[in-house]
C-alpha cells in the first residue's frame, strides 16, 4: 500500500518510492538523504502536526508537513 509520508501515523515504517516536488525543495530533500529506496520511521509529530521527526539512514531528521507531502512511501 502506498501513501505519502504526511499521512503516516506515529510509529509507521516505510520505504521511499518517489520524491515529488520541484527545484530547490527536491534538491534539498535529496541532499539530506531522502532518496528512493531509503527506509523511514515516523518517530514524532509536533502537537499541531508540523514538523515531523523521522529516522532515516540511522539519523534523526525533522521535516515540515509540506515536505513530507512530497515523499511517496510504500508501507512495510
Amino acid at each position: 500500500m502506498q501513501k505519502f509520508l504526511s499521512e503516516f501515523a506515529i510509529g509507521e515504517r516505510g520505504k521511499i518510492v518517489a520524491v515529488n516536488g520541484e527545484g530547490a525543495l527536491r534538491r534539498r530533500l535529496f541532499d539530506m538523504g531522502v532518496t528512493p529506496g531509503a527506509e523511514i520511521l515516523l518517530r514524532k509529530k509536533a502537537p499541531f502536526g508540523d514538523p515531523y521527526e523521522i529516522t532515516i539512514r540511522g539519523y534523526e531528521l525533522t521535516l515540515r508537513k509540506s515536505e513530507a507531502a512530497c515523499i511517496l512511501m510504500e508501507l512495510q
